[in-house]
């Protein structure tokens, strides 16, 4: 009788516990990323009244007969799950879909997030503004690499840091020269050459049919006050009877050189190198134009772009990009081993293992989406089924003790 009374006490005992979990996960409906547990539970050690015995010639075997003296709990398991993704448009919140965790630092401990609700700090970190965590990750150095082989740090978004004048050292042309036009015929495309403070300077390139064939003059000049002169070399272009260029042979470019005066203070000649190996000379409709150009003005950063795998591009008032850094990410080869922190984080155990960091994309670990945040993975459905499931073992063991004590009652009551 006091058997059944106890195991009914163990059953009260651990059911609570289970609406415990079910009541915190509940409550965390709408907790960003958060990742619901699980109750599991199992017997605890049966008393033996009779062991069992092998069988005989002549009489069977039989079996242990055992008494259960109750239940305990088992264990209570995160599910890491995929939350679902809800947009908010704000540049600074990131999103893991597939496996992965952003890495937080707070002084010396790491911390390991699903929440990518971050946002800059005043000292352009990037951080989470709830506890001031920093996201780790790796920085650009200042000609714009990111070295993934050194030890991740904090992320810093420079707003408002400039970025130096580049002067135009390499230009690519692309386009048709039409073979059907006369001799003296003329194509022209004017392109925009920076010098070493950032001011362009309107160069105009032009392509006369000559009389040889398959020959093009090339002549350049420009409107702008402050070129003293332009030089090009070769002084023609010619092409093959299939339509390539073969002078200036590839890769050898077509050079321009142009002039400044003093006044403009800046570094001068610009020696330009111009890639034509995609100008072709084919009868059709004639247009030359500029793919590329390195020269550019000064600048500012003004906004930044999260790529999928983590990168972070700077944005310059100037029309440049640059990387800026890097996103670190970690994954875990027992990632339910891991421990709670509180603030929506977790540390690592001994069960969990040592994060694995390496960049988003990668190695199993998951993508970024930029301007969204992983909602609670809490199945609402599922908790109000355990909390009746709970409810009604909780009720039951009561029960149980109820009639354990009506019948100890009823064999006090032999004695009257």
């Amino acid at each position: 009788m006091m058997r059944a009374m106890f195991a009914a006490i163990a059953g009260l005992r651990n059911h609570i516990t289970y609406m415990d979990v079910v009541g915190n996960n509940i409550a965390n409906v709408n907790t960003t990323a958060f990742k619901a547990s699980r109750v599991t539970f199992q017997d605890m050690l049966s008393q033996t009244m009779t062991g069992a015995s092998a069988p005989t010639a002549e009489r069977g075997g039989t079996n242990p007969v055992q008494v259960g003296l109750g239940m305990q709990l088992g264990g209570i398991d995160v599910f890491h799950g995929q939350g679902s993704l809800q947009s908010t448009g704000k540049l600074t919140d990131f999103a893991i879909q597939g496996n992965g965790f952003f890495i937080l630092k707070d002084g010396g401990r790491m911390f390991y997030t699903r929440d990518g609700a971050f946002d800059v700090a005043v000292s352009g970190e990037l951080v989470n503004p709830t506890n001031g965590f920093k996201v780790q990750g790796w920085q650009a150095s200042t000609a714009g690499v990111i070295d993934t082989t050194t030890p991740i740090g904090a992320i810093t978004v420079p707003f408002g840091q400039s970025v130096a004048a580049q002067p135009t050292t390499a230009l690519t042309f692309a386009g048709n020269l039409d073979a059907r036009l006369a001799t003296g015929a003329a194509v022209a495309t004017t392109v925009d050459v920076f010098d070493s403070l950032g001011k362009s300077h309107p160069v105009t390139i032009t392509y006369t049919k000559n009389a040889a064939a398959n020959t093009w003059d090339v002549s350049v000049a420009s409107s702008d006050p402050a070129v003293t002169g332009v030089a090009r070399a070769p002084a023609q272009v010619i092409f093959s009877p299939l339509g390539a260029i073969t002078t200036p042979a590839p890769p050898a470019p077509l050079v321009i050189t142009t002039t400044l005066n003093a006044a403009s203070g800046a570094n001068s000649p610009v020696i330009s190198n111009v890639d034509v190996s995609k100008v072709t000379q084919f009868a059709a409709a004639g247009q030359i134009s500029t793919t590329f150009n390195n020269g550019y003005a000064a600048g500012s950063l003004v906004t930044f772009a999260v790529g999928p795998s983590g990168d972070i591009t700077g944005i310059f008032s100037n029309g440049t990009n640059r990387p800026l850094g890097q996103v670190a990410m970690a994954l875990f080869t027992n990632a339910s081993g891991l421990q709670r922190a509180g603030q929506n984080s977790f540390e690592p155990t001994s069960s969990s293992g040592i994060p694995i960091v390496g960049t988003p994309g990668t190695g199993g670990r998951g993508t970024i989406g930029t301007g969204v945040l992983e909602s609670s993975n809490t199945d609402l459905a599922r908790e109000f089924t355990n909390v009746v499931i709970a409810q009604r073992g909780f009720q039951a063991s009561s029960r149980v003790i109820s009639s354990a004590d009506e019948m100890l009652q009823d064999l006090v009551n032999l004695k009257r």
